[in-house]
């Protein structure tokens, strides 16, 4: 495998409406590059990764186990594994996601 990445080259795959991410995956843990569209919902789930949510630009409305908070460019998320959470993207956003273990379900 290539260590050296070009993210322009990644094709880019929507999860759910407005979040489209493209994604970089070793055994252990995957990193998500995601550009979300203002009023895109990301309905309320949960799964057995860890997640950390950095939020780069935009507002973002974040619900992690019944708890909400408007976060901000430079805000940072953890969300341990098997947590519900759900989120709302109250302006254009860019964040990136790092689960652990690995989401083979983006691959």
């Amino acid at each position: 495998m290539n260590p050296f990445l070009q993210l322009e080259k990644i094709p880019s795959k929507e999860i759910v409406p407005g979040f489209h991410g493209k994604f970089i995956h070793t055994d252990r843990m995957t990193v998500g590059h995601f550009t979300v569209k203002a009023g895109s919902v990301l309905p309320e789930h949960q799964h057995p990764h860890e997640q950390i949510t950095n939020l780069l630009a935009g507002t973002f409305e974040m619900t992690v186990n019944g708890q909400t908070t408007i976060c901000q460019a430079g805000e940072v998320v953890v969300i341990p594994g098997n947590t519900p959470h759900a989120g709302r993207a109250l302006t254009d956003c860019q964040l990136i996601d790092v689960f652990q273990p690995a989401r083979t379900d983006y691959q």
